[in-house]
């Protein structure tokens, strides 16, 4: 199975959206938006930023290896 390590990251308080490289070990928990300065947190149930804002999720979570 390829994982995909990079995602495109809405902004979802300006609607800010940049493909970002992602960590391939680990979840990243916050973001800033380069746009608006807001930092973004997972949402509730999500283990990081890019399964809640992104088009493709963590790569841990694409292993099925769960969050981290």
């Amino acid at each position: 199975m390829n994982v995909v390590l990079e995602s495109k990251i809405t902004c979802p308080h300006c609607g800010h959206s940049k493909i970002e490289k992602m960590p391939t070990e680990a979840c990243q928990f916050f973001y800033t938006c380069e746009k608006c300065d807001k930092t973004l947190k997972p949402k509730q149930g999500d283990c990081c930023v890019f399964c809640s804002y992104g088009t493709v999720p963590c790569p841990p979570i694409q292993k099925n290896s769960g969050c981290c």
